[in-house]
């Protein structure tokens, strides 16, 4: 991770990736793990940001904590956009967002699980559970995107899973001010 300039933006390379075809082999949920996963259709705002900032912070996911609600709701609760929220043990553990980008094509936006989750194998079996969930849809590629902030073991389950590079690009993320998430906790 390079720094950018004083204004605090960080540099960041994007990796973009596709899928050609479903997967597989589906990895077991690990032993002992008490899991759900469940749809959810019109998720309320204030509890998109609290799993989008529980998951993400740690890798400066921070674009959908900058919109205002309208602009959020009309992503999130567009027909093209599904989420679906993992639980472990009763209590929210991570989600995956997909978003149909054409008739051919399914979006991989946002995946990812909280900090107290990570290290007990679930990674491989919740990639799996969006990739599946991506191909019970009639589409013939499924892409992702992950960059240089996140979570250094990201782009080798991508391509673990069947992701292959198709292109890279630079990009600059300007992580939130005190300010900003200090306006976002009162928000709800």
């Amino acid at each position: 991770m390079a720094r950018g300039g004083s204004s605090g933006t960080l540099k960041a390379t994007v990796t973009w990736l596709e899928c050609r075809e479903r997967p597989r082999r589906i990895p077991s949920l690990p032993v002992n793990v008490h899991a759900s996963l469940l749809r959810v259709p019109n998720i309320p705002l204030h509890f998109y940001r609290y799993l989008y900032w529980r998951i993400g912070r740690e890798w400066l996911w921070v674009y959908r904590l900058r919109m205002k609600d309208e602009e959020l709701s009309s992503i999130v609760h567009a027909p093209e956009t599904e989420i679906r929220v993992l639980s472990i043990d009763g209590a929210p553990a991570g989600m995956f967002e997909l978003h149909r980008t054409d008739d051919a094509t399914m979006a991989l936006v946002y995946f990812g699980l909280m900090e107290n989750v990570r290290g007990r194998g679930l990674g491989k079996w919740f990639l799996s559970q969006a990739m599946t969930t991506a191909w019970n849809q009639p589409i013939t590629r499924l892409t992702v995107s992950t960059n240089t902030l996140d979570h250094p073991a990201a782009l080798p389950l991508y391509q673990k899973m069947g992701f292959s590079p198709v292109g890279q690009s630079e990009a600059l993320v300007r992580p939130l001010t005190d300010a900003e998430l200090l306006s976002i906790t009162k928000a709800d």
